[in-house]
């Protein structure tokens, strides 16, 4: 949602304002094209996904990438002097902050039932 944002602001730019504006390097790249990137330029990549496959690792890490985001939008805010731009930001953090709490409810979930007996219809690992 944040690079559909970013292309919306940028598609009719000018050259003179690309250049004023520092967007000129990202231009030539990419055009206007959404590229998920941080805000140092550094592109996304699936290698920041955080996987253990251990439930309560897991939701640690899910809780704390709700965290980051939320910072991030916190800090877009402080810049954002467009009221519709800082509407969808606005969004998005509230957005954050309901996944942290279910995430957390789903950690408290899964505390509760550490000790209990797994029981399955159908074993999972079992490879028919």
């Amino acid at each position: 949602m944040v690079g559909t944002l970013v292309y919306q602001l940028t598609r009719g730019l000018k050259d003179d304002d690309l250049k004023k504006g520092g967007y000129d390097a990202y231009f030539v790249d990419h055009t206007t094209g959404v590229y998920p990137a941080s805000a140092s330029g550094v592109p996304w990549t699936a290698a920041g996904m955080a996987s253990k496959g251990d439930v309560l690792t897991d939701l640690h890490e899910n809780l704390a990438a709700e965290q980051k985001a939320r910072t991030t939008y916190d800090n877009i805010l402080r810049l954002s002097d467009d009221p519709d731009v800082s509407d969808v930001i606005k969004f998005l953090r509230a957005r954050e902050i309901v996944h942290y709490q279910r995430f957390g409810e789903g950690l408290r979930l899964a505390q509760e039932r550490l000790g209990q007996k797994n029981i399955y219809a159908v074993n999972p690992s079992f490879n028919a």
